[in-house]
């Protein structure tokens, strides 16, 4: 198998959805405007679920690499800067948008999407809970906060989103990291 190719084909996959959204994904139209066949698509990934498991993997914040580091409170605060950044003017602006509308369509029909989002958002839990737990949280609190940070900035993204505000969301995402990265009680 090219790798290279799977490789270009999934950066064009994860453009095509962030254009297009994921409710309708067919992969007909998705090979004919991306130049390629529905056959080459099932080749290079199997299936829909595996090309859409992929392409939602490539285009998502590699939580591990921003959080592996943190060793303190100011290293928490600003990984989870960073992390808010990147999901509203960075480089994960655009692909946010696959995100929001998986866990919408899980939402909605859990047979379908319920596996895929379960896994992408514990993809992003796990390593902030790892770094919280590092503070000296035990397990279950630092899963809290992890959960309370992902899940709060996620939805002050999608406020954004809709609202186009950026003071309000910024100063909302910034009182929510610091309740995050409060001490242990």
């Amino acid at each position: 198998m090219n790798t290279e190719k799977r490789a270009e084909l999934l950066g064009q996959v994860v453009e095509y959805v962030q254009r297009h959204g994921l409710a309708d994904l067919s992969l007909s139209p998705l090979a004919e405007e991306i130049g390629t066949t529905k056959r080459m698509l099932l080749y290079y990934f199997g299936s829909r679920g595996n090309l859409l498991a992929r392409a939602l993997a490539a285009s998502r914040p590699d939580a591990r690499a921003m959080f592996d580091t943190v060793e303190d409170a100011a290293d928490l605060r600003r990984s989870a800067r960073a992390l808010w950044k990147a999901i509203t003017v960075g480089e994960q602006a655009g692909p946010i948008r696959i995100l929001l509308q998986l866990l919408s369509l899980a939402a909605t029909d859990p047979d379908e999407y319920g596996e895929l989002a379960r896994e992408t958002v514990e993809v992003m839990i796990g390593p902030i809970a790892d770094a919280v737990g590092r503070l000296g949280h035990p397990k279950k609190v630092a899963r809290e906060r992890a959960t309370l940070l992902v899940s709060g900035l996620r939805g002050l993204c999608q406020d954004r989103l809709v609202t186009d505000d950026a003071a309000r969301t910024d100063a909302a995402a910034f009182h929510l990291i610091e309740s995050v990265v409060e001490p242990r009680r």
